[in-house]
């Protein structure tokens, strides 16, 4: 059996501003591990070889890519953030698209009072539902 199943984000180069930022807007989140590439070592000098974020009690890995691909983040899978309170899910929904993009705009769908859909400057999708 597996010890746990955590998401796992594969950035290019940017997982450390990536986590900087979503510790920045949700109360309660903070980098738990970060370990480093130094010299001689396939990746960026400083740059995330691994590392942990706990996102509202989730814990989430990074790491900066030392290998260029041809894909990156999709919305197919995103982070779903029950929000407590209008002023919450419009400060998310305007960071979080800040720089990025709006799937769905901060609204009423019918299956939420107010619900959106954005993917951040990283390419992470996020929904922000407030029932």
């Amino acid at each position: 059996m597996a010890n746990s199943v955590r998401p796992f984000l594969m950035f290019e180069g940017k997982a450390e501003e990536a986590m900087n930022f979503y510790v920045s807007l949700i109360p309660g989140s903070e980098i738990t591990r970060i370990s480093r590439y130094g010299p001689g070592q396939p990746g960026a000098e400083g740059s995330v070889m691994m590392a942990e974020v706990s996102i509202a009690g989730q814990t989430v890995m990074c790491t900066d890519s030392v290998i260029e691909h041809g894909f990156t983040f999709t919305p197919a899978s995103s982070f779903f953030v029950e929000c407590e309170s209008d002023e919450e899910i419009r400060r998310l929904a305007a960071a979080l698209a800040e720089g990025g993009a709006e799937l769905m705009p901060l609204g009423d769908y019918g299956f939420s009072r107010q619900f959106a859909w954005v993917n951040d400057r990283f390419g992470v999708s996020w929904q922000l539902n407030l029932s």
